[in-house]
């Protein structure tokens, strides 16, 4: 697993449930003095507090209008898990397990065999190009509302490893309550991820409150034609359209959301070239950083990782004095109680 490619193979969408499709999350619930209840108090929830009294406080010279308080979140490892693959990664490998008897063909592609077989040496041996070629194989080829209806039958059903819930209990009840506190405070919150817009479009309103049309992520083409009964569908192709990582984020901001965010929040690398993009802009601008820390609770890694390595944005964060949330001290729980 040592060469497993970044958010940037993502690139998916969604489906419909037949169980009961998530946790009911759990936002903030905390008095207005104390609106982060699941954060310890110290720098990383003061320099957050902090902010929002200052921009949100009319007559403060940091004011921001409520059009402009924008705040964008990455999605993988800052407001669910990503370890120990990342979780749409997951779900291609299962697609490619449950769809393998419509595809014998699969049998002769040496990823396709080893994704059958769950020898995970074997999948990643065939380093990005195969890993891009499964997530082709089983991400194209339907309508969007069949993709969204096979998204949300595996969120319903699908189980993380380590943990043995659901992958939608494995957000982070802290970051919940940034949300909520946010959104209580006039802003527009908008996930900002590599992954597959119309994967987390399935689950990203149920699980943190933010409607489909405010995230945004690598998509595929799509094709306008009519479906076997005659009605319109929008198929899903396997031509890649837009890759919404790295510097892909920034431009992604402009291109749907119109407005530079106020404030932004990521965990990696990829996640660079969006907090820059935030945090030079003119007037009070927040970026940050969650810093994996907690091998008991979660997992601990940064610079090595072969998932959500961060280096180069946790030097910059150092260098411009971004806010660094330690999850080990700064976080008083992580995933919300288990139903």
């Amino acid at each position: 697993m040592t060469n497993l490619p970044r958010r940037r193979l993502l690139i998916g969408s969604a489906v419909l449930a037949t169980a009961p499709l998530f946790a009911t999350p759990v936002f903030a619930q905390g008095s207005p003095a104390d609106p982060l209840p699941s954060w310890n108090e110290g720098a990383a929830k003061k320099s957050i507090v902090d902010f929002v009294k200052r921009v949100t406080t009319s007559g403060s010279p940091d004011f921001v209008a409520p059009a402009d308080r924008i705040a964008t979140f990455d999605n993988d490892g800052t407001l669910w898990s990503e370890q120990p693959i990342y979780f749409q990664f997951a779900f291609v490998l299962d697609r490619v397990k449950a769809t393998a008897p419509q595809h014998p063909e699969w049998l002769q592609k040496p990823q396709f065999k080893a994704a059958i077989d769950g020898d995970m040496k074997g999948v990643m041996a065939a380093g990005q190009k195969g890993l891009l070629e499964m997530m082709a194989a089983t991400h194209s080829g339907m309508s969007t509302d069949e993709f969204n209806a096979i998204v949300k039958d595996w969120v319903a059903t699908a189980r993380h490893p380590r943990f043995k819930r659901p992958y939608t209990e494995l957000v982070y009840q802290p970051m919940l309550e940034l949300l909520d506190y946010l959104r209580a405070n006039g802003f527009k919150t908008f996930i900002v991820s590599g992954g597959g817009v119309e994967f987390m479009r399935a689950f990203a309103e149920r699980a943190y409150g933010i409607p489909p049309e405010q995230v945004i992520g690598s998509s595929g083409a799509t094709q306008f034609k009519a479906g076997a009964d005659g009605k319109p569908i929008l198929l899903k192709t396997p031509k890649v359209e837009f890759i919404d990582d790295g510097p892909g984020k920034p431009a992604g901001i402009n291109r749907f959301i119109g407005r530079r965010p106020i404030f932004a929040f990521g965990n990696s690398d990829g996640d660079l070239q969006m907090l820059q993009w935030t945090a030079a802009g003119a007037g009070a601008r927040f970026a940050g950083l969650v810093h994996h820390t907690d091998a008991e609770r979660e997992w601990s890694y940064d610079r090595t990782s072969h998932i959500g390595k961060l280096d180069k944005a946790w030097d910059e964060a150092k260098l411009r004095n971004w806010t660094v949330v330690d999850m080990k001290t700064d976080w008083k729980t992580v995933y919300p109680p288990q139903k």
